[in-house]
């Protein structure tokens, strides 16, 4: 994938030479290559996630019962405009998994993954396919990305991605529209993630996941994703 030439700024480095009228992008990459540090955050595992080898580079691989990592960053909070981008290979397993959850915390506190504001990578896997679930809800909305007529096969590689450009939220799989609709965001809070299972560890994935890109500020057509498609 060829990126344009507006500046990719990711964890404060410049990564690609801008124009002089160009601004600069503000996005954050997760690379999923280690049980212990993830984007520069302390990870806590629970079960028995495996760092894997993977034609895209390293990758953290989730057995689809208990296993799962813990962060404690929401990379999106604060956020009006947004794309979320993540490099992932579903293994088939049961039919709902939650596999990406960013969820604000609430005051006073609330049991993990029962909060009101969050946003979710889902899937739903039927027989040997799979399709996708982009999900959010917070004060004034509640809302589900779901095509369940467009499928793909288990076992490969995928890009999928989320955004809202201040007015419209729409979901991606390798770079093709899978749905879009209105909706009235609002701004998420400070928060943590879960990756492989629902903060609540139900409704656990059976795959392996290998990015993530949180781009702040705007919503990125596909021929602009950060996360380069397998």
């Amino acid at each position: 994938m060829i990126l344009d030439r507006r500046s990719l700024i990711v964890g404060g480095t410049a990564l690609l030479a801008a124009p002089a009228m160009a601004t600069h992008r503000d996005t954050r990459i997760w690379t999923f290559d280690s049980l212990t540090r993830i984007g520069g955050h302390r990870v806590r595992a629970i079960g028995n996630p495996r760092v894997i080898r993977s034609p895209l580079g390293r990758a953290v691989e989730f057995d689809g019962v208990n296993d799962a990592v813990f962060i404690d960053d929401h990379p999106l909070a604060g956020s009006p405009r947004f794309t979320f981008e993540a490099l992932f290979r579903p293994d088939g397993g049961v039919f709902e998994q939650r596999w990406f959850h960013l969820e604000s915390d609430e005051s006073p506190p609330v049991a993990p993954g029962t909060g009101t504001t969050r946003i979710l990578f889902e899937i739903r896997v039927v027989d040997d396919r799979w399709y996708l679930d982009a999900f959010m809800r917070g004060p004034g909305y509640n809302q589900a990305l779901m095509a369940p007529n467009k499928t793909f096969p288990v076992g490969r590689w995928y890009h999928v991605a989320q955004s809202y450009d201040g007015a419209v939220y729409r979901s991606y799989v390798d770079g093709v529209l899978q749905l879009e609709l209105p909706l009235a965001f609002k701004p998420q809070g400070p928060g943590k993630a879960s990756v492989g299972i629902r903060m609540n560890r139900v409704n656990p994935f059976k795959g392996a996941v290998r990015q993530a890109g949180f781009t702040r500020g705007e919503a990125l057509t596909p021929d602009q994703f950060v996360l380069k498609r397998p």
